[in-house]
């Protein structure tokens, strides 16, 4: 994604890298003047931009991480920014810059934060559920509930212990209230959704943050117990998964009257780029509806989470930074 000329950048500097773990590595940032940086609240991320192996540059948002429980306070003006980044093998390369590329004393651009995933107010108990590298945000949130004396639950999920950061810290902060689900401990209690929302009581807000698999999971056991919408809070923090059964399809810009094949591994957005088109983006995760592009012929496999029930069916809008063709050809109105 290209930053728009009307966000200002921020020049900062790599103040701190650290391994928390073999995938997951910290980066703190500074102001390249040595000033304070624009505050934020929990749930708020930034963009960095990255250089990619083929040279380009690209844009990756990373969640804020607090662990002290004062972003989002009035007057805050952090002096930096800490951010949590795991490697993704397999993607473009955007982590594996941000693991390899940067060292204290770099300089890298950033636009200011922003918050499409906020902690909302309020003083019943708030229930965090992250996946992975989706702990960044709910980091933040837990701190600042427990900052606020606000109930607060936190579990977190994960394939093995030695990977879930922040897992000691959370630890001290939340005591009994932090809940770890990791697949490979012996003993271990594996994460159970539903005795999770069974055991919620009316009201209390859900918020998740994780891998597509995670959200899609609890957005069905939600759904199947009626609750409503705006009661899940939810974040992903995964690209695009190739599924079962997907297919090369082709894609027609009826403007144009340009023709390219989208393969299996590769998602319409990511298939324009690559030919030198300009599409709007942001998440690139199906959340934000940047992306929305008309459909004049072909069938959607629709996979966002933005689109309500009856856009879908009628098939005349796709996010195409994840959706997808049922058939063999789309035409859009691009």
């Amino acid at each position: 994604m290209t930053a728009s000329p009307a966000i200002a950048t921020l020049p900062l500097r790599v103040a701190e890298t650290r391994s928390l773990n073999p995938l997951i590595r910290l980066l703190r940032l500074e102001h390249a003047e040595g000033i304070a940086l624009p505050g934020w609240a929990p749930g708020a991320h930034i963009q960095v931009q990255v250089r990619l192996p083929d040279g380009q540059a690209d844009w990756r948002h990373y969640s804020l991480v607090d662990l002290e429980g004062v972003a989002g306070t009035p007057g805050f003006a952090p002096g930096t920014y800490t951010i949590a980044v795991r490697l993704e093998e397999g993607g473009r390369g955007g982590s594996r810059f941000m693991h390899q590329g940067l060292a204290p004393g770099d300089r890298v651009t950033v636009q200011p934060p922003r918050n499409d995933f906020p902690l909302e107010d309020g003083q019943s108990r708030a229930v965090l559920l992250a996946g992975g590298i989706g702990i960044t945000p709910l980091a933040s949130m837990a701190a600042r509930c427990r900052a606020e004396g606000r109930p607060v639950d936190l579990h977190y999920a994960g394939r093995s212990r030695s990977l879930l950061a922040f897992a000691d810290e959370l630890k001290v902060l939340l005591g009994s209230g932090l809940r770890l689900h990791a697949d490979d401990e012996a003993g271990g209690a594996g994460l159970d959704i539903g005795a999770l929302l069974d055991g919620m009581t009316e009201g209390e807000p859900l918020y998740v943050c994780g891998p597509k698999p995670l959200l899609d999971a609890v957005l069905a056991a939600t759904q199947a117990r009626g609750w409503a919408p705006g009661r899940v809070h939810f974040e992903l923090f995964s690209a695009p998964v190739v599924e079962a059964g997907d297919q090369p399809f082709e894609v027609e810009l009826a403007q144009s009257g340009r023709r390219f094949t989208v393969p299996a591994d590769q998602t319409v957005l990511d298939c324009l780029i690559d030919h030198g088109c300009d599409p709007l983006y942001d998440c690139k995760r199906g959340e934000c509806g940047v992306c929305a592009v008309p459909v004049i012929e072909g069938e959607v496999d629709h996979r966002d989470y933005v689109l309500s029930q009856a856009e879908k069916d009628g098939g005349q809008v796709m996010q195409i930074c994840i959706s997808r063709a049922k058939g063999p050809r789309l035409v859009l109105d691009l």
